[in-house]
């Protein structure tokens, strides 16, 4: 089929047909920036409230990470120094069956011993005494309330008794005695207290 005259292909100087031209993209109209980014040249005081609200929010995280850290120091070096100081806890309350039976081999020396320069009580007595130097050098001290009003902080009763001779809740005698590591209660001391008489409570 032939091609009407005014849509013929134009030829070239070789007498060669050309290819029509292609036709130019429109140019793209630009897209509008839709941030809402406040133009801090127009708004110059509003970008410094901002920054001033921003060093505010940031001191004040600083403040509290340094008080944390405070704190945790504190509470680092608290259990650091408990932990030397009541390590021996343990220890002690394994060998405080030991004492015990310590005091009550002394009391038995001493009933079957004929005088006090007998050597085997001598001995047992100076044994006892060891223990005990070698427990306070540790910072145990020996809670022997004989005598003492009764604290239940650090006294277990055991039994009241009358006693007429002493004012009433006081510690009549001591049935095992009490420990304590530098300050802190081990074992309390199991006594026996006073009350008054039946008749000065009528």
């Amino acid at each position: 089929m032939a091609l009407p005259e005014d849509e013929k292909m134009p030829e070239n100087e070789s007498g060669e047909h050309s290819e029509l031209p292609a036709e130019t993209p429109e140019p793209e109209e630009p897209v509008a920036d839709t941030d809402e980014t406040p133009d801090l040249e127009q708004d110059p005081e509003g970008a410094l409230r901002q920054a001033l609200e921003d060093v505010e929010k940031y001191r004040d995280q600083a403040l509290r990470a340094e008080a944390e850290m405070q704190n945790m120091q504190r509470r680092t070096a608290r259990d650091i120094e408990n932990a030397h100081k009541f390590a021996l806890e343990k220890f002690l309350q394994n060998l405080l069956p030991v004492a015990d039976s310590m005091e009550k081999a002394v009391e038995a020396a001493e009933q079957a011993a004929e005088n006090e320069d007998d050597p085997m009580l001598e001995g047992v007595r100076l044994c006892n005494k060891l223990l005990v130097d070698v427990l306070g050098k540790e910072g145990i001290e020996v809670i022997d309330p004989m005598g003492e009003p009764f604290d239940p902080n650090e006294h277990q009763a055991m039994s009241m008794v009358e006693n007429p001779d002493m004012e009433p809740n006081s510690v009549f005698a001591v049935v095992q005695k009490g420990y304590r590591l530098n300050g802190r209660l081990v074992r309390a001391a199991m006594v026996m207290v006073t009350k008054a008489p039946a008749e000065a409570q009528e």
